[in-house]
């Protein structure tokens, strides 16, 4: 599997076209639509690539305004809107051709030291005692091929993923992950794969309390923005968890958020996002 992680860091990389232009890779899996977080992370790295190296990452919000192609380039124009001491702010647009699809701001901040404090580890079984998650999807076909986006990571979810009828069960997700293989040593690298990973699940929490898979073939369902905080560089080095909840739902869109921990406790990152979840009316015949 370290060939899926070396495949998800070539994916994420992105290579300067000129000055503030940069080109991302495609998913050499890739059919119909691009998945946002592919977007979210390659944009990052595009932003990371314009300040000091001594500057990480910490927040991005993006808006998600057009569905990706996955058979075209995706380029990403940089905007210096802001350079300081301390922060340095990018705006980044996500092209193909011509065409915007993306539109990300991102904040960038040289380390610093100050008072702390974090959302406590959730009281979850150990990824130990879980059973490993597969490419089956539960049986459906949508899900296996989505999930294979994800074999960079091992996944010990909760609850399973791909149940075709479950019941409604309202209040929070979790998903244990870890990298299978080793992580890259650039930090701005190990940020854009969390911020990969930010864009997988948080719309199922949406659903479960209506008892509706997500790929059901019964609902419309997009990412409509995400925004997302880094509270540390992410090490990979240990089992991580993605705790999501859906806090609202209703005119065909669906908020939700959610929290990273590593194993040891702490709290690394936080994301939110909504999108777009609307029911399909049957055809008549």
């Amino acid at each position: 599997m370290e060939d899926e992680v070396a495949a998800l860091i070539a994916l994420l990389d992105v290579e300067q076209a000129e000055p503030d232009l940069y080109r991302g890779g495609r998913y050499h899996r890739g059919r119909g639509r691009v998945f946002g977080g592919q977007v979210i992370g390659q944009a990052l790295v595009a932003g990371a690539r314009s300040v000091s190296p001594n500057q990480q990452a910490h927040s991005l919000h993006a808006y998600f305004m057009r569905p990706g192609d996955e058979e075209q380039a995706i380029d990403y124009r940089v905007l210096r809107d802001f350079d300081g001491r301390s922060f340095a702010t990018r705006r980044i647009v996500a092209l193909q051709g011509e065409t915007p699809i993306l539109n990300m701001t991102a904040s960038f901040q040289r380390p610093e030291t100050g008072l702390e404090h974090g959302v406590p580890l959730p009281d979850v079984a150990s990824p130990e005692t879980l059973a490993a998650s597969d490419e089956s999807g539960g049986g459906s076909p949508l899900m296996a091929h989505f999930l294979k986006r994800f074999r960079a990571f091992e996944f010990r979810p909760v609850p399973p993923f791909g149940e075709l009828a479950p019941a409604a069960q309202p209040g929070p997700s979790y998903l244990w992950f870890r990298l299978a293989g080793p992580a890259p040593a650039d930090p701005a690298m190990r940020s854009a794969m969390l911020a990969y990973l930010s864009d997988f699940g948080l719309l199922t929490t949406a659903v479960l309390p209506h008892g509706v898979p997500l790929f059901s073939g019964k609902l419309q369902v997009a990412s409509l923005d995400h925004a997302l905080w880094l509270h540390e560089p992410p090490a990979f080095d240990q089992w991580m968890l993605f705790t999501m909840e859906s806090p609202w739902a209703g005119r065909a869109r669906g908020l939700t958020r959610g929290t990273f921990h590593t194993a040891d406790g702490r709290h690394i990152a936080s994301v939110a996002q909504e999108g777009l979840i609307r029911p399909i009316e049957p055809r008549d015949r």
